[in-house]
């Protein structure tokens, strides 16, 4: 008997299909009615890589900022397949923190950054701040505001926070590492960027800078 047959017939199913048809909506539903969102946290840990697969992508669709920390260690599961999943739904998972009202008023400090309007969502990013100073994804967005406003050490300060409350936020610690290396602290940049790295593997990009300080610091 294959791998892929031992595990959980159901979710495998419904995971075959998806990845046939691609559409989400009906997998995301099929899975919620068989499934609870802790059922599918204990799935993501164990077993093979085929059910940890599908149970992440679910957590990608249907899971809540509860989920952070079994999506987290995800990102460095041994299997290439699930830390690709996690990587793409754990972003998603970071903007569901909050009621209602607070991820809307998200929405639109991205939607703000997106329209290179970053003033107005530097400004937003704080009312919300005020409002819920626990959204760690509040910090991070205007982290972002403030980088592009090359206001980098507000900017690494929004960063800080968002990973005090986050610690799995491995875009904080990639930005963070960013704006160190515009204030030409190449040291405080290669240990941000070796944490995003503990925490997503996947980063190549940041993966390409650790070389590079590594060799230009031991060249010095």
């Amino acid at each position: 008997m294959s791998e892929k047959r031992r595990t959980s017939p159901i979710l495998l199913t419904l995971y075959d299909r998806y990845l046939e048809d691609q559409q989400s909506d009906a997998f995301a539903a099929q899975a919620q009615q068989h499934y609870t969102p802790g059922t599918l946290q204990r799935l993501a840990q164990v077993g093979d890589r085929y059910r940890r697969r599908a149970a992440v992508l679910a957590l990608s669709f249907l899971g809540d900022y509860d989920c952070n920390q079994v999506m987290g260690c995800a990102l460095v599961d041994k299997d290439r397949g699930v830390r690709r999943i996690a990587e793409d739904g754990i972003r998603a998972i970071w903007k569901r923190a909050g009621n209602q009202h607070h991820r809307k008023r998200l929405d639109d400090v991205i939607e703000l950054l997106e329209h290179h309007r970053y003033e107005e969502a530097a400004s937003l990013g704080t009312e919300l701040i005020e409002q819920a100073p626990w959204f760690a994804e509040a910090w991070n967005q205007r982290a972002l505001a403030y980088q592009q406003l090359e206001r980098y050490t507000d900017s690494i300060r929004d960063c800080r926070q968002a990973l005090e409350i986050n610690p799995y936020h491995y875009a904080a610690a990639a930005g963070m590492g960013q704006c160190y290396l515009q204030l030409n602290d190449r040291i405080s940049a290669l240990e941000c960027f070796r944490r995003a790295l503990r925490l997503n593997p996947n980063l190549e990009g940041v993966r390409a800078k650790v070389v590079y300080l590594q060799k230009s610091l031991k060249d010095e």
